[in-house]
């Protein structure tokens, strides 16, 4: 098969590589064989493009795909051969204690695509023709039925970009009649917008100095859009929510900068929910917190556990998601979709096999 490799900086390429198996011995039979049908790069596939985090081996990439089960282990139950599946972005067994409590990121038997799983086994990376998913059942969520061409760009904004914008509003506390504020016009803040409107929120400022964001954000729910940044910025948010801020602050991009709009855009009491990754050396400044009693709440977003309340949505065309890819390329062009994301020519760019 072919699959998607990172060497170093701006080096990224399309690839011959082994076959996935499923696993043998003791401990087996767990797993299943996708082919991917759609996969996509995320933003923060961009850290280690940019040389932010360093490449010092070559590593496979991607973790958001849906695709079609080819096989399945002999203790595999609920995931069936032929099964159009989404993949959340890490690996879960969905039924350790953390799991049930809603965050499955925290998996006790947690994996990651593109390295290792709970076993030590290597684990294939999204941005290929095929990949082992060590705990099929926990994992994988089967769609109702075979999807529509039209249908798959939604469902794949499940393995991630979508959930973790969910994640964010959810964590900001965003509610009926809530105002809030978007922090990061990329993918993700794009899907704390509409999130933010899907739970109710009255008025949604988007911090956005790029045109088609903006009015991808319009559409998505968007009331407002402020386009400065730092102290002009948070007086242009405190100017519309009679100068004390906003309620619920979604922060999507991770920087030292990103985190203070985010903390000065919230009102006293507000909440600032954050899933930018942690890229740019934010920190949390203790005494500011203290003297305005503003929350932070957040991190990587458990999308596994949001999976199965979402999904109907987005199955019926209610939600869509799916309009933050703006290009669309084969897997084979992984190179360039890299290099437009990264040069900002797309929002995010959807790879079909």
């Amino acid at each position: 098969m072919h699959a998607t490799t990172i060497y170093g900086t701006n080096d990224v390429r399309w690839e011959e590589a082994p076959d996935p198996r499923l696993t043998t011995g003791e401990g087996a039979g767990l797993d299943a064989i996708v082919r991917v049908v759609a996969a996509c790069v995320c933003g923060s596939d961009l850290w280690r493009y940019r040389g932010v985090q360093q490449v010092t081996e070559p590593a496979r990439m991607g973790h958001e795909f849906v695709g079609i089960v080819e096989q399945i282990g002999e203790r595999v139950g609920k995931i069936k051969v032929g099964d159009f599946v989404i993949a959340s972005f890490y690996d879960c067994d969905m039924t350790c204690e953390n799991c049930r409590n809603g965050f499955s990121t925290s998996c006790q038997n947690v994996g990651w695509w593109g390295g290792r799983d709970h076993a030590g086994n290597a684990v294939e990376g999204g941005q290929g023709e095929y990949v082992r998913v060590p705990h099929a059942d926990g994992t994988l969520v089967a769609t109702p039925g075979m999807p529509t061409d039209e249908q798959i760009p939604h469902l794949l904004t499940l393995a991630d970009v979508f959930l973790t914008g969910h994640h964010a509003a959810v964590s900001a506390g965003v509610q009926r009649g809530s105002n809030v504020v978007v922090v990061g016009d990329g993918a993700v803040g794009l899907s704390g917008v509409l999130a933010s409107k899907r739970l109710g929120a009255s008025r949604i400022v988007l911090m956005s100095r790029h045109e088609d964001r903006q009015d991808l954000g319009r559409d998505f729910g968007a009331t407002d859009i402020v386009a400065e940044r730092g102290e002009a910025g948070v007086e242009a948010v405190r100017a519309l929510f009679g100068g004390i801020g906003a309620d619920a602050v979604i922060e999507a991009v991770g920087t030292k900068e990103s985190f203070d709009q985010a903390l000065r855009s919230a009102r006293p009491g507000g909440q600032v929910g954050f899933v930018g990754v942690p890229a740019g050396g934010p920190e949390l400044p203790v005494r500011q917190l203290f003297n305005t009693n503003v929350g932070v709440r957040g991190g990587v977003a458990p999308v596994r556990n949001y999976i199965d309340e979402l999904l109907p949505e987005v199955w019926s065309g209610a939600l869509q998601p799916g309009r933050v890819f703006d290009l669309t390329l084969p897997m084979s062009e992984v190179a360039e979709a890299y290099a437009a994301m990264d040069e900002r020519r797309a929002i995010k760019v959807l790879l079909t096999a």
